[in-house]
């Protein structure tokens, strides 16, 4: 099942609303993204806790083998 990378986008920037935030379609097939997220709400925070928030705001979509994104190459960083 594939997602949009807008659909991504949403849901990160619900949680983040002041993110930076690029999605790229590794693969074109709507299954393999990188993400790039600059975030406020990261100061302080190990990469391990960026991406695990990162992971929460996507609300289960990657959860199992039959959540809609399947991988998702994450960097994330704190916003200066």
């Amino acid at each position: 099942m594939a997602i949009e990378a807008s659909t991504i986008e949403a849901l990160i920037r619900e949680a983040f609303p002041t993110a930076e935030i690029r999605i790229d379609d590794l693969a074109g097939d709507g299954n393999h993204y990188a993400a790039s997220v600059t975030a406020a709400e990261f100061k302080g925070l190990n990469r391990v806790k960026q991406h695990q928030m990162v992971y929460a705001a996507l609300k289960g979509k990657m959860d199992g083998a039959n959540g809609e994104l399947h991988a998702l190459a994450l960097t994330t960083k704190a916003a200066e």
